[in-house]
């Protein structure tokens, strides 16, 4: 069953930005409630009370009871979508949808894993996780707080796939059955490069015949100058 809280609203007065911006100078949230063939609903909400509340719950599949100003009987709602500021920690705006016993509804449930894969635990292997939310139908008597996967018993290269979760009678993926929740992927294995050596020249061998290259050089350059004046003197 889902977790349900209560939130106070109060009726709003008015609408558009200015109003809107109004409200939030004041501490206050401009929200709505729609759905049921009701016609909509503008409401305020304590930015303090919305905050601390949509911090402690699952927002996508907690029932919100809203306690309205002169209202006897709670509203019960889905949180539909929560705007907040880009880049400051400020609620602007809340959107609800009203629900009715009996009628399903179409909701998203946390997907959390259970155990530890053999393919991890005895071969190294990597547990990859992409499905985190799964899209289901149901009545509101019947939204799940989770979905559990048990995954203690998936080898390298195991899956499991949306037509393999064992959901709570009357509940029902909306998702494709092929789509994968979780697998075991192969260890990384990463090529060692070998370094590579510059072969060397045995020390002193390069150096030497450099050496004695030059001096070569230098010693038949020395001999034909030597040469060349004595041709001359004989002149």
């Amino acid at each position: 069953m889902a977790t349900q809280v209560t939130l106070k609203a109060g009726l709003r007065e008015g609408s558009g930005k200015g109003g809107a911006r109004k409200l939030r100078a004041q501490g206050q949230v401009p929200a709505i409630v729609y759905g049921a063939q009701m016609d909509p609903m503008s409401l305020v909400l304590s930015a303090h009370e919305a905050g601390l509340l949509f911090h402690s719950i699952s927002v996508e599949n907690t029932i919100v009871n809203l306690e309205v100003e002169g209202d006897k009987t709670p509203l019960p709602t889905l949180v539909r979508e929560i705007q907040t500021h880009p880049y400051r920690p400020q609620i602007l705006h809340v959107d609800f949808l009203r629900i009715q016993s009996g009628v399903e509804v179409e909701l998203e449930v946390p997907v959390h894993v259970v155990g530890i894969p053999k393919g991890v635990k005895d071969d190294g292997g990597v547990l990859d996780h992409p499905l985190h939310n799964l899209p289901i139908r149901c009545v509101p008597d019947r939204i799940p707080e989770e979905i559990l996967v048990d995954v203690t018993a998936l080898g390298i290269s195991d899956a499991i796939h949306v037509s393999e979760l064992t959901l709570p009678e009357g509940v029902t993926a909306m998702l494709d059955g092929s789509r994968i929740v979780c697998s075991v992927q192969p260890p990384s294995i990463l090529a060692v490069v070998e370094p590579v050596v510059a072969e060397t020249a045995e020390p002193g061998l390069v150096g030497g015949e450099a050496k004695e290259g030059a001096e070569g050089a230098e010693k038949e350059e020395g001999e034909g100058k030597k040469e060349g004046k004595k041709e001359g003197g004989k002149k």
